[in-house]
């Protein structure tokens, strides 16, 4: 092993315990790949401007090569002494290909180095999650195909308040993960910034071509700023950020197919191949998938709080509070993924209830909006036929019967305007069929909204397989 490549500064060795309380290399040792490219893309930047020759760049970019080899089957030794990926790579390489492996650093910092690395592995991992999310979004649209005309109650404040497709329902997380899908997809242009050139803050001396290694690892542009470069976790809180969005969204369905699929609701059954059972009680069928996905979320959560309070009072530039950005980052691109590709598995195999959904819809006085309209229509004031309704409704919980139960005779002793019509009027088929408003629920507009996602779909992976294919 060399000695560190700042120790002609120092008179003494560095403490043990001081290199393993430094050390992130059990944790950035994933970062290999990135770092390999981005060396060999600054190798043949060097070379292209003259810093150094076209043989010492053939060698540095060959010897990268094997150690890349080396690491993918697991043939590398790894040591606290060299702290990080970086030095562990630069080490070997002075191993295998000699002296010639200390010109790899040249007009090139360890901090716009790991910057690189961490963009590079935040594109990858935004990738990924955005097409993840499009097949999640195409679960969920070709399960609301199947429930174009299943009728379920709508909540707020968790009580029944009117009527919806069950298809609406589903849709409505088809818009909220499509949000997340834009978020993603912004975020990758701020994320997709090549940093390498700003060196240790002020920029280099050398003659360097950023662009041209911006051109060959893929990027869209190059930074603008060198000291704002070395010290930007932006993309970094980016992320995280509409990661905790998306989880949110996440918890959000885990929550509900957790309720629905109890006995008190009966709305879904899970497939057991997604639930688990109990070690003691023989007749449980648990829905693990979505407790588990539901309690995830405070991970991601408290990555973010983590890299924001460690970004919060860092002057410029570098600062080795940096190093602690990687495991937050890592551990909330493996959960986000794993959650998006469990559900993603999970969702068409539910099996929903409809009866028992209809029933529900059906009690409750789900249809009593409908009924302040039916007066409304007949010229009444909305507040008056507000109190009109709420008045039989009172008088139906204490008869024991629903709005549509009481006889056209009981009716007509809260309002004259009332007739037969108005029977038609309170049936579920009828009451969803008429919320025809931008967004409404009718079967008209689910069906129009499901069509709508389809066709966005599939304009958005013809797009991002074009996008894709000139990256890296």
């Amino acid at each position: 092993m060399t000695d560190k490549p700042w120790a002609g500064r120092f008179a003494e060795r560095t403490d043990m315990s001081v290199e393993r309380f430094t050390s992130s290399i059990q944790i950035d040792r994933r970062l290999y790949p990135y770092d390999i490219l981005g060396s060999i893309a600054h190798c043949r930047m060097l070379a292209k401007t003259g810093v150094i020759t076209d043989e010492e760049a053939s060698k540095l970019v060959e010897g990268l090569g094997g150690i890349q080899r080396d690491l993918d089957h697991g043939n590398f030794q790894f040591d606290d002494r060299l702290e990080d990926i970086h030095m562990h790579i630069e080490d070997r390489l002075l191993q295998d290909v000699g002296k010639v492996a200390q010109k790899l650093h040249t007009a090139r910092s360890r901090n716009d180095q790991v910057v690189l690395d961490m963009r590079m592995f935040v594109l990858d991992a935004t990738g990924m999650i955005m097409k993840s999310l499009q097949d999640l979004r195409l679960a969920f649209a070709e399960l609301a195909t199947q429930h174009c005309e299943t009728i379920m109650p709508g909540y707020t404040h968790t009580q029944r308040a009117q009527p919806v497709i069950l298809g609406h329902h589903l849709m409505a997380y088809y818009e909220m993960f499509t949000r997340d899908y834009l978020r993603f997809k912004d975020s990758y242009a701020r994320t997709d910034v090549m940093p390498l050139g700003a060196a240790a803050l002020a920029g280099t001396t050398y003659p360097i071509d950023p662009h041209y290694t911006a051109e060959l690892l893929g990027f869209s542009t190059v930074a603008a700023n060198s000291m704002d470069t070395v010290s930007d976790r932006d993309f970094v809180m980016e992320f995280l950020s509409d990661a905790s969005i998306c989880m949110v969204h996440l918890s959000r369905l885990s929550e509900e197919l957790i309720l629905w699929s109890s006995s008190e609701f009966g709305f879904v059954t899970l497939p057991d191949a997604f639930a688990t059972g109990s070690s003691i009680m023989p007749q449980k069928k648990n829905p693990d998938i979505p407790e588990l996905v539901r309690g995830k979320t405070g991970t991601v959560f408290g990555n973010l709080v983590n890299l924001l309070t460690m970004m919060k009072s860092l002057p410029l530039a570098y600062n080795r509070d940096m190093q602690e950005d990687k495991a937050p980052t890592f551990e909330t691109a493996d959960t986000l993924k794993a959650c998006l590709g469990i559900y993603i598995k999970m969702l068409p195999k539910l099996t929903f209830n409809k009866e028992a959904m209809q029933q529900a819809a059906s009690s409750g006085f789900l249809n009593a909006t409908d009924m302040a309209d039916y007066l409304v229509n007949s010229g009444m004031p909305f507040r008056k036929a507000h109190s009109v309704v709420g008045r039989a409704v009172a008088y139906a919980l204490e008869h024991k019967k629903e709005l549509h139960e009481l006889s056209l005779k009981e009716l007509q002793t809260f309002s004259k305007s009332i007739e037969q019509s108005l029977f038609d009027h309170l049936s579920l088929k009828t009451m969803v069929s008429r919320r025809l408003s931008s967004g409404g629920t009718s079967q008209k507009n689910v069906k129009g909204a499901i069509k709508k996602a389809l066709e966005q779909l599939r304009k958005e992976k013809a797009e991002e397989k074009k996008f894709f294919s000139e990256k890296r």
